[in-house]
């Protein structure tokens, strides 16, 4: 399995617009931050199948750098507009692969998908080219793509939404706390992809120093910290996390 790391940014983005800050003013790739998003590349029974987490604002600069031409499912960890704003660039791969795609997520999210973008759902909006998309609830571990998949609650505030684990990696972004039930559904991982927003406290995500703790609850061989703030430049704050911990950039690629 490998996983790319498409977008490791927060909602802003960084450089976010207006901003002089070191970070957002850096020449340095590893400073320029898309919106937060994963691609899952992992061999299911009848071959490779690519699996995105999340239709980031940015999808189609990402799609374009990675050189991605197919998608064979999306699951959606929540609705906040970061995380969904790209899906109307799902129709490219519609096109180039000739099928539809099959988006997975919690009740909340789906719903919420689909009154947001109701042109692509809702037949009497009679558009002449939106994705072809089809939506499946999940609640318990499933098979996208031919490809299990195991959905973990974790809290974003106060709002319940989605991580996944897929084999020995999980994905764990927006998250603020991991409820002591998710924890145990995350023992022996070789890879967490845990977000990770500043140093500064926040209502809805974890800090970097919370992130940290709690990668050592769950004792994963490699911890990945994403959804990245502009407080945090990559090379010095990279350089004192603890062993086995770093920040991710876009285009990070790791193969388990």
């Amino acid at each position: 399995m490998k996983l790319t790391i498409l977008g490791c940014g927060t909602s802003t983005g960084v450089p976010i617009i207006g901003c002089k800050c070191a970070t957002c003013l850096s020449n340095d790739s590893k400073n320029r931050r898309t919106r937060s998003s994963l691609l899952i590349e992992a061999t299911a029974s009848d071959g490779l199948k690519q699996i995105l987490i999340d239709t980031s604002t940015d999808l189609r600069t990402q799609a374009l750098r990675e050189g991605l031409s197919r998608i064979d499912a999306v699951l959606y960890t929540h609705p906040h507009a970061d995380h969904i704003h790209g899906i109307d660039d799902l129709r490219a791969f519609n096109m180039h692969q000739g099928s539809a795609i099959e988006c997975f997520g919690a009740k909340r999210t789906i719903e919420q998908i689909r009154r947001s973008f109701a042109y692509i759902f809702d037949d009497s909006y009679n558009q002449s080219w939106t994705p072809d998309l089809t939506t499946t609830i999940v609640d318990s571990p499933f098979i996208a793509a031919g490809v299990d998949i195991t959905p973990i609650e974790i809290l974003h505030g106060t709002a319940t939404i989605y991580g996944y684990r897929i084999g020995d990696a999980a994905y764990l972004t927006d998250c603020s706390t991991l409820p002591e039930t998710s924890a145990e559904q995350l023992q022996g991982l070789k890879l967490l992809i845990l977000g990770a927003l500043r140093h500064k406290p926040h209502p809805t995500h974890m800090t970097v120093e919370e992130a940290i703790e709690t990668a050592k609850l769950l004792k994963a061989k490699r911890t990945v910290l994403t959804h990245l703030g502009h407080n945090l430049e990559y090379h010095s704050e990279n350089s004192g996390l603890p062993c086995g911990i770093e920040l991710a950039f876009d285009s990070m690629s790791i193969e388990i």
